[in-house]
């Protein structure tokens, strides 16, 4: 059942034409627990048509930080379920610093649930929207112009390699 509901997953985020909307779920759904990069997509799209990057990184940051919101309202759901593992290192962190601790929602692996557990200590809801949005922003950002320096070369290489 699993495998069959990840196969769907996979099917819907491979919408037939490239586009903003495949940015969209596939930064919302990188968003949230599931362990998945969008930078790929966001890349992609700005290499077929380097006339939407800015659109492409607004949509990015939006479906990521819509994500990230999920994640922060999962937290504050659970908090009510769970309140005796505020003990743990991460929450004395999280109240220490803030709403500020969610600009690290950009990081891999972590990001995610830092999203999540401020929720779950009800940090103010619109100032982490805004940190996880300038965080998500940034990262969409320095990433893709990054990837936009390396050479087509390399990129015909990595395709050729794996086809």
């Amino acid at each position: 059942m699993i495998e069959s509901a990840i196969l769907w997953l996979l099917a819907a985020l491979a919408l037939p034409r490239v586009g903003l909307s495949a940015v969209f779920m596939v930064s919302f759904v990188a968003a949230t627990l599931v362990p998945m990069g969008s930078e790929p997509t966001v890349f992609a799209v700005i290499k077929a048509n380097d006339a939407l990057f800015w659109s492409a990184i607004a949509v990015a940051t939006v479906g990521n930080t819509l994500g990230g919101v999920l994640d922060y309202w999962i937290g504050y759901g659970a908090s009510k379920t769970f309140d005796q593992e505020r003990s743990s290192r991460w929450f004395h962190w999280l109240e220490r610093y803030g709403a500020k601790t969610m600009l690290l929602a950009w990081l891999p692996a972590i990001g995610d649930p830092i999203c999540t557990l401020g929720g779950w200590l009800r940090l103010p809801f619109w100032s982490s929207v805004a940190y996880m949005a300038l965080g998500k922003f940034t990262r969409y950002l320095m990433i893709t112009w990054l990837l936009l320096r390396v050479p087509d070369g390399f990129w015909r290489g990595v395709a050729h390699w794996l086809g």
